[in-house]
């Protein structure tokens, strides 16, 4: 087929008149909640040079669209209130965004276990009653990964009841219905996550090119791109498929669980973990939609590999720059430490890179080790997820009185004759062995080599120390996937995994 090419002053006149009539991003829609006490972004599309007025509540603004047809304006800032408002925007034609409530909004973002639905968690109908909250809302963003930022995306506003909550993100929502019954204001959650995913992919190329760490990475997805062929791979797909029915038969006559069919294997450039896809697809689109914060629940697909789990430590600080940067302000940002889970891969390595990370200003932490379920990477306890990481959101973002906003934290190691003395921050309402004596600690000398250690508690302090090792030069707690460490707060918080020591981990 004859390809015709349409030349640039056609092309550009096409794309103008597309906009013949103003348009809102998806986020904008009937049932939205946006950000009390600040600045209001608003924007959209139209014919190149019209004016346009938007206006809520007492607010409004206008603007002229520019040569690619787009125009933002910022409204003042309005009050939380449970009141519906509209939201007009006029020019040419107008458009009506009906029962507009102004309150908190929070971006939800990263792989399964924040995608993860309510509906998995088969929770008791009492809890599933509890979401008839009007006020609450939330936005899922459609997947989408793509090669370059997207100007819009898909998605509704969804008002919370014990009939839709079956389709929402559990920790989105269990976080917003904290948030909701204690600051008693309208709560929106926008969620964009999607399961099996990298973290490079959730964060803009433009940071990750300059960046010497991670250049390997790019170069990796070059070269898989270069050598990609589409008949191979469904070939290979086909011959994969045939040898995995063979074995379901097998596995269905010995009354053996079944394994995951083989999938296609993706155009490298579009999959889904291609570094700033999703980036690109699914949080570009929002930008600069006005946020409170974000939570972040990610970081599984990370501990795959030693490579991948040492860089995490690089990669979670840069990309809460990157979308502070875009958002132009310093947002709330908390994420969940991953929770125990029985497996041979880096979990602890990316649970130290997000422990490191509270070094970064205006962080949190919730700390999950102890809610996992060990044969199982998407435990259902999502409502202590929501509930812990909506204390710190509680605690240090709104000024609220909260028993505590994180568990205990290592704050000082200091060696001493025979033994080794940590110390914790938020060890509120004193440390506690739950249970029993202390487990999880473990101690090593000069020659590296770890010893399980007897742990004691003394005052905001945790003393350490092993007969096999009279001279200690290191403390390691909670040092593995799934960990049998007891340190709580009095506040019934876990003490996060740490070590004490730098020395290199290996594959082995």
């Amino acid at each position: 087929m004859m390809k015709t090419f349409l030349p640039a002053a056609i092309l550009a006149l096409c794309v103008a008149s597309s906009y013949a009539d103003i348009k809102l991003p998806a986020i904008f829609s009937d049932h939205m909640v946006v950000q009390s006490g600040t600045e209001i972004p608003v924007w959209g599309w139209a014919e190149q040079g019209e004016a346009v007025t938007v206006t809520l509540g007492d607010q409004s603004a206008s603007a002229t669209t520019d040569a690619q047809g787009k125009w933002t304006v910022k409204l003042g800032k309005l009050q939380a209130a449970d009141e519906p408002q509209t939201l007009t925007v006029k020019g040419a034609n107008t458009l009506v965004v009906k029962d507009v409530l102004v309150g908190e909004v929070w971006l939800a973002s990263g792989q399964s276990n924040m995608a993860f639905l309510f509906s998995r968690g088969e929770y008791p109908e009492p809890v599933r009653q509890e979401a008839n909250l009007p006020k609450l809302r939330v936005f899922t963003v459609k997947q989408n990964s793509t090669r370059t930022p997207q100007q819009d995306c898909e998605g509704a506003w969804v008002i919370a009841s014990p009939e839709t909550v079956a389709d929402f993100s559990a920790v989105a929502y269990f976080f917003g219905q904290e948030l909701y019954n204690e600051l008693k204001a309208p709560v929106g959650m926008i969620v964009s996550a999607w399961g099996g995913t990298d973290i490079a992919a959730w964060t803009s190329e433009e940071v990750q090119l300059p960046n010497s760490k991670l250049k390997a990475n790019l170069r990796m997805w070059e070269e898989q791109e270069k050598n990609y062929d589409p008949v191979k791979a469904k070939a290979a797909h086909e011959k994969q498929t045939e040898a995995w029915k063979k074995k379901v038969a097998a596995a269905k006559a010995a009354n053996q669980p079944l394994s995951r069919r083989p999938s296609l294997k993706k155009q490298p450039s579009i999959d889904q973990n291609h570094p700033a896809n999703l980036f690109n697809g699914m949080i570009a689109p929002l930008i600069p939609y006005a946020l409170r914060g974000a939570i972040w629940y990610q970081g599984e697909h990370n501990c795959s590999s030693l490579e991948k789990a040492s860089l995490y430590a690089e990669q979670l600080p840069m990309l809460i720059q990157d979308w502070r940067t875009r958002w132009g302000h310093d947002l709330a940002f908390a994420w969940v430490q991953l929770p125990n889970f029985e497996q041979k891969a880096f979990r602890p390595l990316v649970r130290e890179a997000m422990l490191k990370t509270l070094a970064v200003k205006n962080t949190g932490m919730a700390i999950t080790t102890d809610i996992g379920e060990p044969n199982d990477n998407h435990p259902k306890n999502k409502p202590e997820v929501g509930r812990r990481l909506s204390l710190w959101a509680l605690g240090t973002v709104y000024h609220k009185p909260v028993a505590s906003t994180s568990g205990p934290l290592p704050l000082i190691c200091e060696a001493r004759e025979g033994h080794i003395a940590i110390t914790f921050k938020h060890a509120d309402e004193g440390l506690v062995a739950k249970g029993s004596e202390l487990k999880g600690f473990e101690i090593a000398g000069a020659d590296k080599v770890w010893k399980p250690a007897t742990a004691k508690i003394a005052a905001d302090e945790v003393l350490v120390s092993s007969p096999e090792v009279p001279k200690p030069a290191a403390v390691c707690y909670s040092w593995s996937s799934n960990p049998v460490g007891n340190l709580y707060n009095g506040a019934g918080l876990p003490a996060s995994p740490f070590r004490t020591d730098d020395w290199e981990v290996t594959a082995n």
